[in-house]
């Protein structure tokens, strides 16, 4: 199981702005997403991501290169899992519910809570609203270029609407990190923590990872 150490910024907070957050992010070590746990689905698009905190918010930016991108999905709660997607889950207190935060590179979100996959509340508008995004998208020249693309997130801890959380200093929980794209050319399943399932399946938290607020 992997462990991740999330440090904390002081220098930020949920009021600074995005591009600094940003900014701030690209100084820390990136993590990668590159495990494809499933045969059926071997394409493996360069993706990493980076992550702080600054007690009260969680920040997170995720970095992009793959063949092809799909971005159809605008509204709060849509299918963004077949667009080309970047997506989180979260557990805290070893609790067998969990948060998925799931994004397109529009940076349109779905969010849910609940213990399993077939299980799951979707959160309101109002709560998701409060997450800050700054989507970045860099398309080359070239016909076969890659395409790349950026996504920064500033996550409030009120956003853990069924915590009562002020802070997350020193707060533990298991988390995984994954990109996919289901409608997309090549449709591929990646994962930051490896998954052994028969078919692809994010909705499993006992192969979260450890992740520990510093």
């Amino acid at each position: 199981m992997k462990q991740l150490d999330v440090p904390l910024l002081y220098r930020l907070d949920r009021e600074s702005g995005l591009q600094e957050v940003s900014e701030q992010l690209d100084r820390l070590e990136k993590h990668a997403i590159d495990t494809a746990p499933w045969p059926d689905y071997p394409y493996k698009p360069s993706v990493t991501f980076s992550v702080a905190h600054s007690n009260d918010c969680f920040f997170v930016k995720f970095y992009v290169e793959e063949d092809a991108i799909r971005a159809v999905f605008r509204r709060t709660n849509d299918p963004v899992y077949r667009d080309s997607c970047v997506e989180l889950f979260i557990a805290f207190n070893d609790e067998p519910a969990y948060y998925n935060l799931e994004f397109n590179s529009l940076g349109s979100c779905l969010m849910a809570y609940g213990t399993g996959k077939e299980n799951r509340e979707f959160l309101s508008e109002a709560v998701i609203r409060e997450i800050k995004r700054y989507a970045q998208l860099s398309v080359g020249e070239e016909a076969e270029a890659p395409v790349k693309w950026e996504l920064t997130l500033v996550i409030p801890v009120e956003v853990f609407c069924f915590h009562g959380f002020t802070s997350l200093n020193e707060q533990s929980c298991k988390v995984n990190f994954y990109k996919c794209g289901d409608d997309l050319p090549k449709p591929h399943y990646l994962t930051w923590n490896t998954i052994k399932a028969a078919a692809p399946n994010f909705h499993l938290p006992e192969y979260f990872g450890e992740l520990q607020f510093l």
